[in-house]
C-alpha cells in the first residue's frame, strides 16, 4: 500500500521527545511571559496534541502578534514558490518557546552604545561601529630550512626472514 498523506505524516522521529525529557511538562512553559513583538521559535511538543502547529513550521521562528489565554499568535514568513506570504497562526504555549535570535544583536547594540557614550564623556573621536569581516591570517616565511626527501625502503622478505 502507499504510504499516506495525512497532517502528521512522516513526523515520527519529529514530534517524538527527546532522551530524559518524557514525562511531565515544566510549569515554565506555562508560567513564561509572552509580549507583542516578541521571537519565538516553533517547537513542537509531541505529548500535546491540541494547538499543535502543522509540521512545516516546526523549527521556524516568528513574532508574537496576538497573546489569548493558552495560545500565542505567531506571524512566519512562509516562501511560496518564488515569494513570501506572511502567516498568522496561533499556537498553544507548550509548542513555542522563547527565541534567541536576537541576542548577539542586542549585546553588540549595547556594546556599541556603550563605546558612543563613553567616547562622548571623554570627548573622543566616536568609534566605528561596524562589523568587520576577518581578513586571511598572515604568511610565514620559514628560514633556514631545507627540503628533506624521503624515499620508502622496498621490504625483503628473504632478509627479514621467515617467523614461523
Amino acid at each position: 500500500m502507499p504510504a499516506g498523506h495525512g497532517l502528521r505524516s512522516r513526523t515520527r522521529h519529529m514530534f517524538a521527545r527527546g532522551f530524559r525529557q518524557k514525562g511531565m511538562i515544566p510549569l515554565t512553559t506555562y508560567l513564561r511571559v509572552y509580549k507583542i513583538g516578541d521571537y519565538v521559535d516553533i517547537k513542537v511538543n509531541g505529548a500535546i496534541h491540541k494547538g499543535m502547529p502543522h509540521k512545516w513550521y516546526q523549527g521556524k521562528t516568528g513574532v508574537v502578534w496576538n497573546i489569548s489565554k493558552r495560545a500565542v499568535g505567531v506571524e512566519i514568513n512562509k516562501r511560496v514558490g518564488t515569494r513570501y506570504l506572511k502567516k498568522r497562526l496561533h499556537v498553544r504555549v507548550e509548542h513555542c518557546c522563547p527565541s534567541r535570535c536576537r541576542e548577539d544583536f542586542l549585546a553588540r547594540r549595547e556594546s556599541n552604545d556603550k563605546m558612543k557614550s563613553d567616547a562622548k564623556k571623554n570627548k573622543a573621536a566616536i568609534p566605528c561601529t561596524k562589523r568587520v569581516t576577518v581578513g586571511p591570517r598572515p604568511g610565514v616565511m620559514l628560514l633556514n630550512v631545507k627540503p628533506e626527501t624521503i624515499t620508502a625502503i622496498p621490504y625483503d622478505i628473504i632478509k627479514e626472514g621467515l617467523k614461523i
